[in-house]
């Protein structure tokens, strides 16, 4: 990784007014008039190339953006990375530091997005949405603003802007600075501005005047909840925060409070114009830029697909990663309330006589660490029914919930023939298949299902297997053939993302409920070969498909 150097902020040695003079640059959103010319002083030339041939040779800070739209460095940039062009979406050849110095020069573009092709790619130019971050701590004296983005690149990238407009600012209204670098800037008047990546500690110690937070929706969910505790006792005493974001997912902080500041009714029923938590709430789509119109949509559309667009255009909690279901089918999932609750045991709907039941066990040690989980489905309506999860129950005690599971279904439908059960019998499942042998199978009301062609007890996880039941479970969900009812699954399905060559649960998250529930689908795997009901369900399509005709002689 390239660290940026202590001197990045490009230093003006001449400026060229041309803002009379009807020169224009290419954008995205057409041809751009250019205001001014800036000449820097010399910088070590970065020479990017893309797979297609094409080169932009720039300073190591020149902003450009990747498939997303999100802002990265040239310097940033590694082989294979993806960054957007007049034709799309290319992936980066090579990034190479030439190490050879000259002078270069910034556009000063007039469009509401500072975007421009360099050579076919678009890049940005140095804009000064940082004003008003400058302006508070210039004219607020004691101020400690407080900048912090999701990753460290950002938060620079933000601070690079302050610093040219700090710079661009006429000298009689600029104030004196004691401390001038990357990270940080000191005035004379006792305020100060400071930029760091988001972390749970981000903050904690400082007396915070204001608080910036640049998309904060993309920080780990974890992170972002253990840090805005943190930082709440600050901002209560008379902080102010301004929280910018792409949304990402409707289960994050940043969603939580969003919702928050757009509830703008008092407990009489008048308006109040400022959320609950004392924020006011901003949105800007596609449609207020004065520059796009419908056909700058469809072609956007086209181009990025309808989930990329719904996120950054349309601002809808779109899934930002590569989950296993697809996003826009996760974002119409809904949950239910549990229609009763025994013990811990959460029943989203009551058994009933006539229909199959099964349920998964994924096992833990019950220390505190890993979830046990059991997921309980309906078949064949193919719908979630109940479930139970903790971490400090230990395995004995997590059989003995399985058989009180299976002991209410059995009471109310009458018979052990139509409830199948089975676990995860890898690492902590051996435990597992001891303790009920201890308590004796016999003595468990419902049929132990074991995988085919295997003497050892249970299901057998492996690469593939895991794999095809997701393929399996995917397709049963976005067909809307498997019904969820649960929001602690709905919320571990939002965060079940891509993992080198499968999935798992995003770092920070759980996904026992989704592993007890593959294990479900193994087992509906297993009954479609006996159950022509479940069979229909589990076909990839709905057309029904009639036997070949045959003749016998």
């Amino acid at each position: 990784m390239y660290n940026l150097s202590d001197n990045i902020t490009r230093k003006f040695t001449d400026v060229v007014d041309i803002s009379d003079d009807g020169w224009e640059v290419m954008t995205d959103t057409g041809y751009e008039p250019i205001s001014d010319i800036k000449q820097t002083e010399e910088y070590e030339i970065w020479e990017m190339m893309l797979v297609d041939g094409t080169i932009l040779r720039c300073a190591d800070n020149h902003i450009l953006f990747d498939e997303n739209f999100q802002e990265i460095f040239v310097c940033s940039l590694k082989s294979g990375d993806c960054i957007q062009t007049q034709s799309g979406p290319q992936i980066v050849e090579h990034v190479i530091n030439t190490h050879h110095l000259v002078n270069m020069y910034d556009l000063g573009v007039n469009s509401n997005n500072h975007r421009f092709y360099s050579n076919g790619i678009l890049s940005h130019n140095t804009t000064t949405a940082a004003g008003y971050l400058l302006w508070f701590a210039m004219f607020k004296p004691d101020s400690t603003i407080l900048v912090a983005a999701h990753k460290y690149a950002g938060a620079q990238e933000i601070m690079q802007r302050i610093r040219y407009a700090y710079e661009s600012t006429p000298n009689h209204i600029r104030a004196g600075v004691t401390s001038y670098n990357k990270g940080s800037i000191e005035f004379e008047n006792g305020s100060r501005i400071i930029s760091t990546a988001t972390t749970e500690n981000t903050g904690r110690g400082l007396s915070i005047t204001l608080l910036y937070l640049d998309e904060f929706a993309f920080v780990r969910n974890t992170i972002a909840q253990e840090f805005w505790t943190s930082i709440s006792p600050t901002l209560s005493t008379g902080g102010k925060a301004i929280i910018t974001s792409t949304p990402n997912s409707d289960e994050d902080q940043f969603w939580q409070l969003w919702l928050e500041a757009n509830k703008t009714v008092d407990e009489f029923g008048n308006e109040t114009g400022i959320g609950r938590n004392g924020f006011k709430s901003f949105t800007a789509l596609w449609n207020e830029h004065p520059d796009r119109d419908q056909k700058w949509a469809d072609d956007e559309l086209g181009r990025i697909g309808s989930e990329k667009f719904s996120r950054e255009h349309l601002c809808q909690p779109i899934i930002f990663e590569e989950t296993l279901i697809n996003a826009m089918t996760l974002s119409k999932l809904s949950a239910i309330d549990p229609v009763d609750k025994l013990g811990q045991v959460r029943w989203y709907k009551k058994p009933s006589r006539g229909n199959t039941y099964a349920i998964g066990v994924d096992p833990s040690l019950g220390t505190g660490g890993d979830y046990s989980a059991i997921e309980i489905y309906e078949l064949p309506s193919f719908e979630q029914v109940g479930e139970w999860q903790h971490n400090k129950t230990p395995i004995q005690g997590q059989v003995r919930i399985l058989r009180d599971i299976i002991k209410y279904i059995y009471d109310i439908i009458g018979t052990e023939n139509d409830i199948y059960y089975s676990i995860e019998n890898n690492g902590v499942g051996e435990a597992t298949l001891m303790s009920i042998s201890e308590v004796g199978e016999q003595n468990i009301k419902g049929i132990f299902l074991s995988e085919g062609g295997k003497s050892r007890k249970g299901f057998t996880t492996t690469h593939k297997s895991k794999l095809t039941a997701c393929a399996k479970f995917k397709q049963l969900i976005e067909m809307g053939k498997l019904k969820i009812n649960s929001k602690n699954l709905i919320s571990e399905l939002k965060t079940f993302v891509r993992a080198n060559l499968s999935y798992a649960a995003r770092v920070g998250d759980t996904d026992d409920l989704v592993s007890a529930s593959l294990l479900v689908i193994r087992i509906m795997q297993t009954l479609q070969n006996y159950d022509s009901e479940i069979d229909n369900q589990m076909r990839a399509n709905d057309e029904f498909v009639a036997p070949l005709p045959f003749i016998m002689i």
